[in-house]
């Protein structure tokens, strides 16, 4: 499943409108319009520091499709990939460094690449729970390894299931 080119106005992107709009005139209510454009100012230099990296994020999605061969793509993780695809995503999670302008761009490339859905859910899914950057830098600083050690046991198969269940709903989507 490759997504297609997609319209730049949405049924996600006017919600997304609405909602801003509503919490926008809620913060003007209750602290004044001169809060709004103090948000707005900070909201502007927050994208000015996010923007770049999801801009590299967007290349790096759009460069794997063309470094890489479809048919290795779609051999390590595409939809005939069976548990090993889903394992090889999984484990890429685990593995590839970065926050969520990264992941999910490469989630997106690799669709684009010859992926299926099941392996893209399986490689989000992993970096959302087992990202080893986010358990080395943070988790075991602040929280006890035998606690650590506990969820990671048992989030290591959430991937895998996730990423098969995504298989399975789009065979029967197919169906």
């Amino acid at each position: 499943m490759t997504p297609g080119p997609r319209k730049f106005i949405d049924s996600g992107f006017v919600i997304l409108i609405v909602v801003t709009l509503v919490a926008g005139a809620a913060v003007a209510w209750r602290d004044g319009w001169g809060h709004v454009g103090e948000v707005a100012w900070h909201t502007l230099g927050f994208l000015g520091i996010l923007l770049p990296k999801v801009l590299l994020g967007l290349f790096v999605a759009a460069a794997i499709p063309l470094l890489l061969p479809r048919e290795t793509i779609a051999s390590w993780i595409g939809r005939d990939s069976g548990l090993k695809g889903l394992a090889v995503a999984s484990l890429a999670g685990v593995l590839i460094p970065g926050g969520p302008s990264m992941s999910f761009a490469l989630a997106a490339g690799f669709l684009a690449a010859g992926a299926d859905l099941g392996a893209a859910v399986a490689y989000v899914t992993s970096w959302s729970l087992l990202s080893l950057n986010r358990i080395l830098i943070w988790e075991l600083t602040f929280l006890p390894y035998d606690f650590v050690a506990l969820r990671i046991l048992l989030s290591l198969p959430v991937p895998i299931i996730a990423g098969a269940l995504a298989r399975a709903l789009m065979r029967r989507a197919a169906a």
